[in-house]
């Protein structure tokens, strides 16, 4: 695992792979954004504040950090990388932005892939309105 993250760091600085953090708000015009560029959302917060608050409409639900702050990174990039083409853009969500703020810069930086921090999370997504749908465990 290490040397992978030592190629990645090379290529990054080489830059070969371009990689980039883009923090922006939920709001109507990243959602049109996200539909018209098919940016895949991400939502990694836990399945109970999924089943509490529900979910963005085409949001992908793959938990980050669980109930206790732990977290799984091999288990995440897996489930991301089946869920996700990570050549691509994509968004991340959570409740409010902390924790999407801690993972952007780790996706962004040392694994060289181009993401969308939504700042504000789901708190924001709802003040503006986004379509929130209830979570169905998939």
């Amino acid at each position: 695992m290490k040397k992978i993250f030592f190629i990645l760091f090379l290529l990054f600085s080489a830059g070969i792979l371009e990689a980039q953090q883009i923090n922006t708000h939920p709001t109507q015009e990243f959602y049109k954004q996200h539909l018209d560029q098919n940016i895949p959302i991400v939502d990694i917060r836990t399945p109970p504040e999924w089943k509490q608050t529900g979910i963005l409409k085409g949001a992908i639900p793959i938990m980050f950090f669980d109930e206790r702050g732990n977290y799984d990174i091999r288990g995440f990039l897996q489930k991301l990388n089946e869920k996700v083409d990570t050549k691509k853009p994509f968004a991340i969500i959570c409740h409010t932005g902390n924790r999407t703020s801690m993972l952007a810069p780790f996706l962004s930086e040392q694994l060289g892939y181009t993401v969308y921090n939504l700042i504000g999370g789901m708190d924001e997504a709802a003040k503006n309105h986004l379509p929130i749908v209830p979570y169905k465990k998939q």
